[in-house]
């Protein structure tokens, strides 16, 4: 199946897909703020870059969007076109995250990923209960934490 939109057209709306705060993010943060939470927004000394960075708790969170990190759910689909573009950058993704979640362990950091799933789409989960889950896990010691709309 082709694109229902030129080349032009689609590159820049790929183009105009933000890296940072995005919705899902903003929401988790302004959320996890109004329950007392400290943190620090997309720490640069940190491997990956953590959307979200709690020295306090040793925790980083990451707010991945399920079609950037290859996500298992409904949001998630190969693109038809240009497949072995999308296939390597996809790819490249999902390895750098591997990569920096190994560092970031290495250095006895916690991890949690909230998926963008859990926010949006037939699987979302309501708001309280996913913002209920990461602070239980923050104040704990567990090592990882995953939040995802299809659990």
């Amino acid at each position: 199946m082709s694109d229902i939109v030129d080349q032009h057209t689609r590159s820049r709306m790929m183009s105009a897909i933000k890296g940072a705060n995005t919705k899902p993010e903003l929401l988790l943060r302004s959320a996890l703020h109004r329950k007392g939470f400290r943190f620090r927004v997309n720490y640069r000394k940190l491997p990956g870059k953590p959307d979200l960075v709690l020295p306090r708790y040793n925790a980083v969170i990451f707010v991945n969007g399920c079609f950037w990190h290859r996500h298992g759910c409904h949001l998630f689909q190969w693109p038809r076109t240009r497949e072995n573009f999308w296939r390597e950058k996809i790819m490249t993704n999902v390895a750098r995250d591997i990569r920096n979640q190994k560092e970031l362990i290495e250095k006895d950091w916690r991890i949690a990923v909230v998926w963008e799933c859990a926010f949006k789409g037939k699987t979302r989960k309501p708001l309280d209960q996913t913002i209920a889950r990461c602070a239980k896990w923050l104040k704990g010691t567990t090592q990882r934490l995953d939040i995802s709309g299809n659990e």
